[in-house]
């Protein structure tokens, strides 16, 4: 059969559409060093369904051919791997917010700074890109219910936090954005940190309101629709 003669292509599903972002979002995690091995996690929201990257599997080991899927109260929708271990967390993102994608990360600086603050210091204006001081939830074993509440709390009117002694979370309305939102808070996290290893020296600090201006001038940045 020539190529002139062959059959077109049937269109890929929204589900087939957005699993394949979500897989090429999580090798990315792994090429810019925001997690190590099979740790962190993504996941996106397809109407009443969440696909989410399996637990344990390498993420070069993922196909497009066989989406992982819970639906919101966490029961299984589609495939056979096991969803990840930080699924409660994911939900309980979608139940009390807008979020259409999350990303969890164990990036080295929003790590550690997550051992040493309980709110990220104002370094940079692009915390206003989160909607405010990003605070540290407390810690929670991974995976647990517990762990899930205090990030829920610690996201009120936030995109993006981090987690004590653990990584950092942020989500969006795209998988983009989610990621775009996770290598700004890496990066802050890395200013600061890089600041303060300074001797004698202390990093001057933005107030509130010099990011709430931020947050005012964001809502004009880039191309009109």
């Amino acid at each position: 059969m020539t190529a002139a003669s062959e059959p077109p292509t049937a269109p890929r599903s929204p589900v087939d559409r957005a699993w394949a972002e979500l897989v090429a979002a999580a090798r990315r995690t792994v090429a810019d060093g925001l997690v190590v091995g099979t740790s962190g996690n993504v996941s996106v929201r397809v109407g009443e369904l969440v696909l989410v990257t399996p637990t344990g599997v390498p993420y070069d080991r993922l196909t497009d051919a066989e989406p992982v899927a819970v639906t919101l109260d966490g029961r299984r929708a589609l495939g056979t791997l096991r969803p990840t271990s930080e699924l409660p967390l994911h939900l309980e993102i979608y139940r009390t917010t807008a979020a259409r994608a999350v990303v969890h990360t164990h990036a080295v600086h929003a790590t550690a700074v997550s051992t040493l603050v309980d709110e990220v210091p104002l370094i940079h204006y692009m915390a206003a890109a989160l909607g405010g001081p990003v605070r540290v939830a407390p810690y929670a074993p991974y995976g647990t219910e517990e762990l899930a509440a205090h990030t829920r709390a610690a996201l009120a009117d936030r995109s993006g936090c981090l987690l004590r002694n653990h990584g950092a979370v942020t989500y969006g309305d795209t998988l983009d954005q989610a990621y775009d939102r996770t290598a700004q808070l890496e990066w802050m996290c890395r200013v600061w940190l890089t600041a303060t290893a300074v001797p004698g020296r202390t990093p001057a600090l933005l107030t509130e309101a010099q990011v709430a201006d931020t947050a005012t001038r964001l809502r004009h940045y880039g191309q009109p629709d």
